[in-house]
């Protein structure tokens, strides 16, 4: 036994390790209750300075911490001479970098960081950006630091062109810095705005518009462009895996803002109203939309098109009875959005029952965009990259993903069958976004119709077995009679359906609809043919109630036919169908 090291068991030594824990945690307790009954008794000293700094560094996260610890130093400021305010924050800010040593991407340290600096009698801003640079070189990922950073240039006022060689050498040193990349994405359209377009005047314009509210382009000129083409084009062909470069890549090849206007507009005698779709969903009531008739202003109320609404790119307003119902007569009307200095002429010719006006190029802009021959040129180039880079890496979902929005960019319904192929394969490499897919899919089948609608100019929208599984740009179907959805996977006809004030005829079979909200309030709704689909409850057809038109009604093959007294419960509910099909 002697001459032998003791050695204490694995138990002893638990013991041990869990009495020391809990005199930390007694201590602990002790001070945070001895620092909550200093803040609410008011005492704002030096003494309570240091207990906090005690409990900080052991845990930087406690946020009622920090914010005591600011009430101290901005009471401590009012009593102390400048020099001894400058000291004071200097040790604060000593003490923070202390505490971002013990948790780098602590809130409270980096936010109490920020506010430190901004109280300085005289700030060290190099200082900040050099602590900034120190962090990011252990996790250029820090958004914190990140935040900081940017706070730090600009009250320092560090160059733009010198923050952009900054992203440079992070990108250079790693192409995966997903937030160096984005930087690069604010710091561009400063440095390298694109030219303002000169400003368009309609067939309906007499005079240039008026000054619009100053706004600021998101879109950088066309020879940066190319430099950053060629910049990320090289960091995605390094590492096609690598989604950083791929998102900025998408970036780039956005496209520019369309100027806001009134779309369509259509008047209907009637139904003695007027309804407009705008380029951007709004409030009337805060935008400024005001009708004019055969010259004089009218007050009238602008609704939207289903009560879940308040901000809505269609509205509609009925016109007093009699204003413009009399065949026999001629009207001028206008509508102008007076937000925006921009307005659309219609006129309701003898003998017509109805009238539009409407921007035929309006779509093509929406899903295409105007291209100039040196960007189409440009993105022709980018595609044919990508295509070559598609080749070595076939399943390469980023890949693919940028080659289709290249291909929606240049020509939607050129490049269809290719751009659906690429979608095919990107549900079978990617299948965990099956679903985003199978929507993306249906948002581009929808555009292509659409283009195809306006192309033919008729209106008629019919897209049956496509397999959607979402409807949208449904404001773009303002003028549409009839359409078809039938054999797709929709599950609901959803709000934003009522913007289709002149649809008679909906043919809808073969989906799996359990809901009508949508069909609210259409004043022309004949026909709906629901047959094979999933609606089970007697409440889902009650929005039919409100469609006044309504004489046809096919419900067979869905659950609520097997509901008791469903021919007397739809009686009642839809006194106007007289052709009801179970």
């Amino acid at each position: 036994m002697h001459g032998r090291v003791k050695i204490k068991s694995t138990a002893q030594i638990e013991e041990k390790e869990k009495q020391k824990r809990e005199s930390k945690l007694k201590l602990y307790v002790a001070a945070r209750d001895a620092c909550f009954s200093r803040r609410k008794d008011g005492v704002l000293d030096d003494e309570a300075l240091q207990l906090t700094e005690q409990l900080l560094l052991s845990n930087p996260d406690f946020t009622t911490l920090w914010n005591y610890r600011r009430e101290i130093l901005m009471h401590l400021e009012t009593v102390r001479e400048e020099d001894h305010v400058q000291r004071m924050y200097e040790a604060e800010l000593s003490f923070v970098e202390s505490c971002l040593k013990v948790s780098p991407k602590s809130y409270g340290s980096w936010h109490h960081r920020g506010c430190v600096s901004a109280r300085l009698p005289q700030p060290n801003w190099a200082r900040e950006l050099s602590l900034c640079d120190e962090c990011l070189k252990l996790d250029d990922r820090n958004f914190h630091c990140w935040d900081h950073r940017r706070m730090a240039v600009k009250m320092s006022g560090v160059p733009v062109d010198q923050e952009l060689q900054f992203t440079d050498r992070l990108i250079h040193s790693n192409i995966s810095n997903y937030s160096s990349w984005h930087y690069r994405s604010t710091l561009l359209p400063l440095l390298q705005p694109e030219s303002p377009p000169e400003p368009r005047l309609r067939p309906t314009d007499t005079s240039p518009p008026p000054p619009s509210r100053e706004t600021h382009s998101h879109r950088v000129c066309e020879e940066q462009l190319l430099k950053e083409y060629e910049l990320v084009r090289n960091a995605c062909f390094t590492d096609p895996d690598d989604q950083s470069a791929w998102f900025y890549y998408r970036w780039l090849l956005g496209r520019a803002e369309l100027g806001e206007m009134i779309s369509c507009m259509y008047v209907s005698r009637k139904e003695e109203s007027v309804a407009v779709a705008l380029s951007r969903p709004v409030d009337p009531q805060s935008v400024g939309l005001m009708l004019v008739l055969d010259g004089q202003p009218q007050r009238v109320e602008w609704r939207s098109v289903h009560p879940r609404f308040k901000h809505s790119p269609v509205w509609i307003c009925d016109l007093p009875q009699g204003t413009i119902s009399d065949i026999d007569n001629e009207h001028n009307l206008t509508v102008h959005w007076t937000e925006e200095h921009t307005h659309r002429d219609c006129t309701l010719n003898t003998g017509r029952t109805e009238s539009w006006c409407r921007d035929s190029a309006t779509e093509r802009e929406l899903f295409r965009g105007e291209l100039s021959v040196e960007k189409t040129s440009v993105l022709q180039t980018e595609l044919q990259s990508c295509n070559q880079l598609q080749e070595l890496e076939p399943l390469n979902k980023w890949c693919l993903l940028t080659i289709i929005l290249l291909m929606r960019a240049l020509d939607p319904l050129g490049y269809e069958k290719e751009t659906l192929a690429h979608l095919r394969t990107l549900k079978e490499v990617d299948s965990m976004r099956l679903a985003y897919y199978n929507d993306l899919c249906s948002k581009f089948m929808i555009e292509n119709t659409i283009l195809k609608m306006e192309y033919a100019e008729v209106r008629i929208f019919s897209i049956p077995d496509k397999n959607l599984t979402t409807l949208c740009h449904l404001d773009q179907l303002l003028l549409v009679t009839h359409i078809n959805l039938s054999s797709n996977r929709l599950q609901r006809l959803p709000p934003q359906f009522a913007m289709l004030r002149c649809l008679e005829v909906l043919e809808a079979d073969n989906n799996a609809i359990e809901e009508l909200e949508g069909l609210y309030h259409l004043p022309r709704l004949e026909e709906v043919l629901l047959q094979n689909n999933n609606i089970s409850k007697l409440a889902a057809l009650r929005p039919l109630a409100s469609c006044p038109k309504l004489t046809r009604l096919d419900l067979r093959g869905n659950p609520v036919t097997q509901t008791a007294n469903i021919q007397s419960e739809l009686a009642e509910l839809l006194p106007s169908v007289t052709d009801l099909m179970l």
